[in-house]
């Protein structure tokens, strides 16, 4: 496995800061923030493979902890806290490495608490979002509530989606995606939310079509 180094990043006074893992190719031309899914931090396998899979691909990575991940709580942090977090982060990982082009994202609320942000400010030095799985709805209880908040925002957004995912039926995450101007979808049959497929390993998939959409990105 690749070599990463520790970081650590003040999210505010009164929330202190919270932990992170950078993995820098030596040709890296791009780096991608990670946030990690509700119920997993940083250092979750898929978290890990993940950024493996990027390393290979001459792609960095900032992974990161939220808060309540950062204290041991199982208990997902507020919006609020969790979306300035991810502002923190972001402006952290362009301040480190100013030569690098900057997406964000992450796995399911990772990547919701991102794009909710970022429909709120879009600062210049971000280029893009990639979603891990965009947790559209609860599982059973199929909704677009969630998804409003996708048309304020400015850069350019990858879906990436398993027809298998309970908290995204495809049908309604496909409608929801050509309804924005920014908006890709990439779909992956008989994937689920954790991207697992029988008797298939499709990390290496995901990641490649992550990499190629962010190459074609300013």
């Amino acid at each position: 496995m690749a070599s990463s180094t520790k970081h650590s990043i003040e999210v505010s006074e009164k929330l202190g800061n919270v932990s992170a893992l950078a993995m820098v190719p030596p040709k890296a031309k791009t780096l991608l923030v990670l946030a990690h899914g509700a119920g997993a931090g940083m250092t979750h396998k898929f978290m890990e493979d993940v950024a493996e899979e990027f390393y290979t691909r001459d792609v960095a990575t900032l992974r990161y902890n939220f808060p309540y991940m950062e204290k041991g709580s199982r208990r997902p942090d507020p919006p609020g806290i969790a979306e300035k977090t991810v502002s923190q982060v972001v402006a952290y990982a362009h301040e480190q490495f100013p030569k690098l082009k900057i997406f964000a994202g992450g796995k399911s609320f990772g990547g919701r608490m991102t794009s909710q942000r970022f429909s709120k400010e879009s600062p210049d030095y971000l280029n893009g979002i990639v979603f891990f799985g965009f947790p559209l709805h609860a599982i059973g209880n199929p909704s677009i509530d969630r998804a409003a908040h996708l048309k304020d925002v400015k850069v350019p957004m990858l879906f990436l989606q398993g027809t298998k995912d309970k908290l995204a039926e495809i049908d309604m995450i496909k409608k929801v995606v050509k309804g924005l101007k920014l908006g890709t979808i990439n779909i992956f049959e008989n994937a689920d939310h954790s991207f697992k497929v029988p008797k298939k390993n499709i990390l290496p998939d995901l990641v490649e079509s992550a990499v190629n959409w962010m190459n074609t990105k300013k």
